[in-house]
């Protein structure tokens, strides 16, 4: 509850810590200005919300800086494992650097998929996939306590846009509470896309309240 000393200050709820999880091919920061428009269009100013943006460990096979979380073009993808785990170790640091600080994971693309697998295990306040899918073999045992949101692009040409429903289906099977959204467009982050990111962390309570001078 936020308390008023008669002044027109307010006391702020915990910050928003959000991780961004980038997709295949790209680099670290690719998801910056995403993290950067969802924080206004929570109604708050830049560094309002701390932004955490996780590289993969792996170089891409195009070079040039784009990184990849396990190797697509292997048959199979044999890396997923690894990457999982290596992922989780990382989540782990950032949760406990967070400490009672909500902490929300966004993934895009294979970021996406990496964000089901390692983050809903794990005690973050939401999870946001976007044009993911869900790894092969992919399962939520036990009790699903992480609410999650996945969007996609209907002309998604990339990942088809039958991953966001079944990766619904799953979470819905494992009785968690999942939000799914079909959006016009094809394999990218809209505008649509962020508005309704905004909506779903307000929904959540999950909207930092900035103090009024």
């Amino acid at each position: 509850m936020a308390d008023s000393d008669g002044m027109g200050l307010t006391s702020l709820p915990l910050p928003l810590h959000l991780i961004l999880l980038h997709g295949w091919g790209a680099s670290g920061d690719d998801l910056l200005p995403v993290g950067q428009e969802l924080t206004r269009a929570l109604g708050l100013s830049d560094g309002a919300v701390t932004l955490r943006a996780l590289e993969a460990p792996d170089v891409h096979p195009a070079g040039g800086g784009a990184r990849q979380w396990y190797d697509l073009n292997t048959p199979g993808w044999p890396g997923i494992p690894e990457a999982v785990a290596d992922l989780g170790l990382r989540l782990d640091q950032e949760l406990a650097a967070a400490g009672d600080e909500p902490v929300v994971v966004l993934g895009f693309s294979q970021g996406a998929a990496m964000a089901l697998e390692a983050a809903m295990p794990r005690p973050c306040a939401a999870v946001i996939a976007c044009s993911g899918y869900p790894h092969p073999g992919w399962s939520l045992d036990g009790s699903v306590a992480v609410p999650l949101l996945v969007l996609h692009g209907q002309d998604d040409q990339v990942v088809p846009v039958a991953a966001a429903e079944a990766i619904a289906t799953m979470v819905r099977s494992a009785g968690g509470r999942v939000d799914c959204q079909v959006l016009s467009g094809g394999h990218t982050i809209s505008q649509e896309a962020l508005q309704h990111m905004a909506r779903f962390l307000k929904d959540l309570g999950l909207q930092p309240v900035q103090a009024n001078a």
